[in-house]
């Protein structure tokens, strides 16, 4: 690999994951939309950017795949897994858990490695077992400390970690495969349409009909704006991911990941001022511990590789 092409890897990947960590601050201005209708409009809006991309360069691959049914149905399960992980990320931001969202994405990376030993048989050196287990110990902890099982940090490392156990599979580039996945999700986005969602933890979506929807055109023109942005604040990070992907080795990209959960922490705590109880810095350290330990396993096969 030319030097060159590692440093053009290494920005992709760094605006990739800045990115992703700094997108709590968009969906939080946009609190004043119901975390439902911010998923159903997100996937429309992805959709549409997508399709006027691939279509100019006309490329129709990811259109025709769906002609399989066995890839269809593929596609199908993966876009579950990744509606489902934006529905709960908006929902968290939107609902004053940006700081559980940051745990969710600090935890991924481990749960990762865990699928990875199911479904593909991979190996765990002793490291990284250390590494798993020290986050299950900080689950725990964080679980018996506050009371309840932390659903939103765990939900949003489970719906990502399988998301992309199944693009492990997908024969599509990142802009193909997102284009696919939001074309079968449209039927559900224009179903979410009609529900809206009360807040608190334990309440249930409500229908409400189309007209629920007429509090959209009473909004700020910025609003709106910005609303109409979110396709290209979704494709643009996965654009940049895939491009620095191609480039760097896994250590790096292991490394560098944890930009985003760390900015999402930082903005939770500071920003939002979220509340973060002295008893949870335990089970975070813990958490930090085995993410820290889980770098050091990445650099240090990576070192072996380099023998």
């Amino acid at each position: 690999m030319s030097g060159n092409s590692f440093n053009k890897g290494f920005i992709s990947t760094i605006l990739a994951f800045s990115l992703w960590g700094i997108l709590p601050l968009y969906w939080h201005v946009l609190i004043s939309i119901d975390p439902l209708h911010i998923l159903a409009l997100r996937i429309i809006m992805s959709l549409v950017l997508v399709c006027v991309i691939l279509l100019a360069q006309r490329n129709i691959r990811w259109i025709v795949i769906l002609k399989e049914p066995k890839k269809l149905l593929f596609l199908i399960l993966t876009a579950i897994f990744l509606s489902c992980n934006w529905g709960i990320y908006i929902w968290a931001v939107n609902m004053g858990h940006t700081l559980d969202a940051s745990l969710g994405y600090y935890i991924n990376p481990l749960v990762s490695v865990v699928l990875g030993l199911i479904f593909y048989r991979e190996r765990l050196r002793p490291i990284q077992w250390a590494a798993v287990a020290l986050a299950f110990v900080g689950v725990t902890l964080l679980t018996v400390l506050s009371g309840s099982l932390p659903w939103v940090s765990l939900s949003l490392a489970f719906t990502f970690g399988i998301y992309g156990l199944l693009k492990k599979k997908s024969p599509l580039s990142a802009l193909e495969s997102l284009g696919a996945e939001t074309l079968v999700s449209v039927p559900i986005a224009f179903f979410l349409l009609f529900f809206t969602f009360s807040g608190g933890i334990s309440s249930s979506p409500a229908f409400t009909g189309i007209e629920n929807l007429t509090y959209l055109g009473k909004l700020p023109a910025h609003i709106l704006i910005l609303l109409s942005l979110c396709g290209l604040i979704s494709a643009l990070p996965l654009y940049f991911f895939a491009q620095g992907a191609k480039q760097l080795p896994l250590s790096t990209l292991g490394f560098i990941q944890f930009i985003s959960p760390t900015i999402q922490f930082v903005l939770g705590l500071f920003i939002f001022g979220e509340s973060f109880p002295i008893h949870h810095i335990a089970a975070f350290a813990v958490i930090w511990a085995a993410v820290i330990i889980y770098i050091v396993s990445l650099r240090a096969a990576a070192s072996r590789g380099k023998e």
